[in-house]
């Protein structure tokens, strides 16, 4: 083997390496930006072959080297998502992630990735979404977010702390516990068992809000229900004779969900939302080609 090739190896085997320590940071940060797994993991694929191209010994930095690539990558993507999301039939949420208790742990890592947090990014502009998250999440420094953004680091700092108010305008009022959240779940899971809704109209807010994500596949809710009737009486529909599903509680974005299954094969996933002690959102991913990734825990990291 002549030396050009042995050189070739080496260089080939370090790119690897360190692609694959920090695969499920960049896999974090491509599916907080996006919201979708599959669609981060073709970032993941498109981060690679740009990274197996670089001259490794110019790269100072390999993490914040591969962060850069697989920002890039998503928010080129974010941009086809958006106009692909406003002809998407009904409300769209989040592809469920089913994940390991050490992300509970993580405080701030499962209230990045929960939904009610990835719903409020997605009403930032792109720029806006990816500064926050490599910012508050991942705690990338400014000068390396405009490298990555293709802005001046005064500009990407007005745009962090507009992104950070926007956030807090929209993020949950409080940070319900995970027995908060466990409790909310059980009611709900008791009021779909036994048809007794007392319970469950006991934890729900006023102005609760529940979305259901079918895709035009699995039946779902076209617009938003609000108020508790007619989460209620949703509800009350949901365990009936010819839909005998079984509710199985799981860790789902690093926090309480329950997923529903039909014969063994998850249908719906729930989660929830809780501002003040209440239940303000209700969550149900019904699109199957969103519940892959319940079978199966997901590696998330920071």
């Amino acid at each position: 083997m002549s030396e050009r090739g042995t050189d070739g190896e080496h260089r080939l085997d370090a790119a690897t390496e360190a692609f694959v320590t920090h695969r499920n940071l960049l896999f974090t940060v491509a599916y907080e930006l996006l919201g979708s797994a599959a669609d981060a993991e073709d970032v993941l694929q498109e981060t690679w072959m740009r990274w197996a191209g670089v001259d490794l010994g110019t790269v100072r930095d390999r993490r914040a080297y591969l962060v850069r690539i697989a920002t890039r990558q998503a928010l080129g993507r974010l941009r086809t998502l958006g106009r692909r999301r406003e002809s998407y039939i009904g409300p769209w949420l989040p592809e469920p992630l089913l994940t390991s208790p050490d992300v509970a742990e993580d405080v701030e890592l499962a209230d990045s990735v929960s939904t009610a947090m990835l719903l409020v990014l997605e009403t930032l502009q792109p720029a806006e979404r990816a500064v926050f998250v490599l910012r508050e999440v991942f705690a990338v420094d400014y000068d390396e977010i405009a490298e990555t953004v293709g802005k001046s680091p005064a500009a990407v700092r007005q745009i962090a702390h507009r992104a950070r108010a926007h956030v807090a305008e929209r993020r949950p009022r409080g940070s319900a516990s995970a027995a908060e959240i466990r409790n909310a779940l059980e009611a709900f899971q008791r009021a779909v068992e036994t048809g007794d809704l007392r319970r469950l109209l006991d934890i729900l807010a006023p102005d609760v809000v529940m979305l259901g994500d079918g895709g035009g596949v699995a039946k779902a809710a076209l617009t938003p229900l609000v108020g508790p009737e007619q989460v209620a009486a949703l509800v009350a529909r949901l365990r009936t004779p010819d839909a005998p599903a079984t509710l199985e509680p799981a860790q789902i974005n690093g926090h309480p969900a329950l997923i529903f299954r039909l014969d063994g094969a998850p249908s719906t996933v729930l989660t929830v939302r809780i501002d003040d002690g209440l239940v303000t959102g209700l969550y149900a991913v019904r699109n199957p080609e969103k519940l892959s990734r319940v079978e199966r825990e997901t590696p998330v990291s920071r």
